[in-house]
């Protein structure tokens, strides 16, 4: 709860002045001291919801509400839809979805799995008009097996990544979501906050589509050269490194002590290949090179873990505009997290 908390409190500044820098702490230090002052009561969280916050918390400071803003903003705090204010109106009634995943994996040099995971963010940003119920499906095994969703039906159909259902290691919702419904029914349903809000968080580790396999080659000639393949770390003592490849720009980094690869795009399918010959100084006998891993950092758009966005509808019952009125963005994005291949 606690780091929960500091994250929360990190969101809520930054939704105030932006980028959390020391220059913008000292020029708010007002303005944070208000929102601690709100969001921590004896040690105790009370109530970190943006949204809210911003109702009586202005970028000046606290201003003066009457007596009925006053009571508009308990009945928010305490009441049971406390995220979301009555009375929102959009001229156009839309959303958008990201699904942001980051894979996280370890391989031996021989291209065996040692470890691998992705952490997974469902993030949204809704503009929608009144007080609507959203209803969200995803191609989880234990929510597919409960709708009697056979797997052929869904091969059938189709997928981004040929996968069926996936099996969601841990989730965890945003507290929108109706729990009793999602543990009885086997349903995501809830009435979003307005604007920005992180939906669900998941993790998986079983059926992970790798974005990138690394094939390194390290050949050691003699004690003043050495021969590698692909993208490289390289010993304390190299002086220089000749490099050659085919796709992308590549160089040696002193700094870093590694042959840095920078590949702009790359089809699927394809295969890329780097070759260096690295100039080693002569140095006294000691300790023998650890070889560190090779490391990946990339951006691809589908989701490793095979997630899938089944539906997403929407309902408003008072607001006469339906589900096919509301127009609906979704998009899945693939980050490298600790993403490396031993040597």
């Amino acid at each position: 709860m606690v780091f929960e908390f500091l994250h929360k409190m990190c969101e809520v500044m930054a939704a105030y002045f932006g980028k959390i820098s020391e220059e913008n702490i000292k020029n708010n230090f007002v303005l944070i001291y208000e929102i601690l002052d709100e969001i921590l009561d004896f040690g105790y969280p009370q109530n970190t919801d943006t949204g809210i916050l911003k109702t009586f918390i202005t970028q000046q400071g606290v201003k003066s509400q009457t007596k009925e803003e006053t009571a508009q903003i308990t009945s928010q705090v305490t009441g049971q839809i406390g995220w979301r204010r009555e009375g929102i109106k959009y001229r156009r009634n839309e959303f958008f979805l990201d699904v942001l995943e980051s894979v996280n994996l370890l391989m031996s040099p021989q291209g065996q799995v040692l470890s691998a995971h992705v952490a997974g963010r469902i993030v949204m940003k809704s503009y929608l008009s009144g007080m609507p119920e959203c209803k969200f499906g995803i191609n989880d095994k234990v929510l597919m097996e409960s709708k009697g969703k056979s797997s052929l039906d869904d091969s059938a159909r189709g997928g981004a990544t040929g996968k069926t259902a996936i099996a969601i290691d841990d989730c965890q919702f945003h507290q929108c979501v109706k729990l009793s419904k999602f543990e009885t029914e086997h349903s995501i349903s809830f009435i979003p906050p307005d604007g920005e809000f992180e939906l669900m968080k998941y993790r998986t580790t079983k059926d992970i589509s790798l974005p990138f396999r690394v094939i390194p080659l390290v050949r050691e000639v003699g004690r003043q050269r050495m021969e590698v393949k692909v993208r490289i770390p390289t010993p304390l003592n190299t002086s220089g490194a000749q490099v050659i490849c085919m796709k992308g720009r590549a160089k040696y980094k002193a700094s870093e002590n590694a042959i840095v690869w920078k590949i702009k795009r790359m089809a699927g399918m394809k295969e890329c290949q780097l070759s260096a010959e690295i100039e080693l100084l002569n140095t006294e006998k000691g300790k023998k090179w650890t070889r560190p891993p090779i490391s990946m950092n990339f951006e691809v758009p589908f989701a490793p873990s095979g997630f899938k966005v089944r539906f997403l509808k929407v309902f408003e019952h008072k607001i006469n505009y339906s589900d096919h009125d509301v127009i609906k963005w979704v998009r899945y994005i693939g980050r490298s997290g600790l993403y490396e291949t031993r040597c």
